[in-house]
């Protein structure tokens, strides 16, 4: 156990976008506003951080920690057309319309896209949700993609490729133009034909649209791109747009990689 000295702190907009119903856009915004008190005094720096010893009020409003309670990891089946986001600014559905009003306050471990569906794990545990986050745990897809799969991909795929210009496959309004894609751990194809192909993959990261990026080098668009695996955590029959309980093995498997990876035995 961590001794109070040594207690995590976290940004203060984190803090109140995991325990409420307020985006960190809108944390922000009321912290600007002078609206948010730490410990009975108005702080307006947003790079302010606390600790779940921190009392932290909006106007009158506790925002608190239970540090006693378990936390929760849940897994959602996203499907298409939602934003993994509290809040769109163009209005779109979000998964937070979709989940119980329970979950409202869970903070999700990565994001999928507005095309792409599949597993999501979402958790109550800032520390849960940012150690799943940055850690190499395996996560497998499945992906169609508009052509085939030739000798060029499949070797870029085992030996990892880097790209000074990877903007094919990105958001318009993405900043990052450079990439290194590491080897996948694994892939497998399904069917491979010129109109589309099928395949699983398995890689550690995932994010800023990787895969796709990956495969737009090659000229492959991804139709379909659905995860269904994460560090062991599978959908098995999960419907779509539904949501469940990590099993009592999810729990002991999880507990095992947060002993290792950050040697706490309080989860």
């Amino acid at each position: 156990m961590k001794h109070e000295e040594e207690l995590e702190e976290t940004r203060l907009n984190k803090f109140l976008s995991h325990n409420s119903k307020y985006s960190r856009r809108e944390a922000d915004r009321l912290i600007e506003e002078g609206k948010v008190k730490v410990n009975g005094k108005v702080v307006d720096n947003l790079a302010t951080k606390v600790t779940i010893n921190d009392e932290v009020h909006i106007n009158k409003t506790l925002i608190k920690e239970d540090k006693n309670k378990m936390p929760t990891v849940i897994i959602y089946n996203k499907p298409k057309g939602e934003i993994v986001s509290k809040k769109d600014p163009q209005g779109r559905k979000t998964i937070y319309d979709s989940l119980d009003k329970r979950y409202q306050h869970f903070m999700s471990v990565g994001r999928l896209d507005y095309a792409s569906e599949g597993l999501l794990l979402l958790s109550d545990s800032v520390k849960i949700v940012d150690a799943l986050m940055h850690s190499n745990l395996e996560r497998k897809y499945k992906l169609k993609v508009n052509g085939t799969i030739g000798p060029k991909v499949e070797s870029a795929m085992m030996q990892g490729l880097e790209l000074e210009d990877a903007t094919d496959g990105a958001f318009k309004t993405s900043k990052i133009k450079s990439m290194t894609f590491a080897p996948f751990i694994g892939y497998s194809i399904q069917s491979n034909n010129e109109n589309f192909s099928k395949i699983k993959v398995a890689i550690v990261e995932g994010k800023n649209r990787e895969l796709r990026r990956f495969f737009a080098h090659f000229g492959l668009d991804i139709m379909d791109l659905k995860r269904y695996e994460f560090g062991g955590i599978s959908l098995n029959n999960l419907p779509t747009g539904k949501s469940r309980f990590l099993s009592k093995e999810e729990y002991r498997n999880l507990r095992s990689f947060l002993n290792e990876s950050e040697d706490d035995r309080s989860f």
